[in-house]
């Protein structure tokens, strides 16, 4: 069976080091398996960076250029399997397949409104201090709650508009798989069946159990899946 390349996106908030696990678990079965740290992401420079759907797109195409990938399957967890959908639209062969667990794909103002209240600081650091600690380590040298605000920023222009809709899935060609735990508290299960009857070669594949953080999912069954889905 010859291998292929995986690229493994991370989600908001999050850095490469938050799919060390999983990448580890899949290692042997790929000749080359990579993952990046968006701008602004893992204690990078926040000077300039517009958190954007497009702006981290632009960080993969240029990620693969200087490898010299031409094309690679993806892995995309939350945002990064939103990021994922994107590039393919934009430049279909540098994508193969597709595999996103927990990426929310339906936006309007009052869903934006909803997922921000998620993100103010100080509810973290009172309600969930563990949470601000692992986020301030993160994105060290620079300060988490900046990341947070860019973050915030990025929600609220999905909603009003800067996001994909849904008519636009339809023109990806792709096989695609669109993974969500059926306890997630932020990807309904309607919005996930949805998008993956409506792209052409979508499915939907669900987790059990999971909620939405990807440190609760059980790595080697995603690994399983993945590697059941690009082989």
């Amino acid at each position: 069976m010859s291998k292929k390349n995986l690229l493994l996106l991370h989600g908001a908030l999050g850095s490469a080091a938050q799919l060390a696990p999983l990448k580890e678990e899949l290692s042997s079965h790929f000749d080359n398996i990579q993952s990046l740290t968006f701008s602004g992401h893992g204690g990078q420079s926040l000077n300039s960076i517009d958190f954007s759907i497009d702006t981290f797109t632009k960080d993969v195409i240029a990620f693969l250029d200087e490898r010299g990938i031409d094309q690679t399957d993806i892995f995309g967890y939350s945002m990064g399997g939103y990021v994922a959908l994107n590039l393919a639209l934009l430049h279909p062969t540098m994508v193969g397949r597709i595999f996103t667990l927990g990426t929310k794909l339906e936006w309007s103002a009052e869903i934006a409104q909803k997922e921000v209240k998620m993100l103010n600081a100080e509810k973290i650091e009172e309600k969930v201090p563990a949470f601000a600690k692992m986020l301030e380590q993160r994105h060290a040298p620079v300060g988490w709650k900046e990341v947070l605000q860019k973050t915030t920023s990025m929600m609220i222009n999905l909603g009003n508009g800067a996001a994909l809709s849904f008519d636009r899935f339809k023109d990806i060609r792709q096989p695609v798989v669109i993974g969500i735990g059926d306890e997630d508290n932020m990807v309904t299960m309607e919005e996930s069946e949805t998008v993956a009857n409506l792209l052409p070669g979508g499915e939907l594949r669900v987790f059990k159990g999971f909620k939405h953080p990807l440190e609760q999912v059980d790595v080697k069954i995603l690994a399983e899946e993945i590697k059941q889905f690009v082989s």
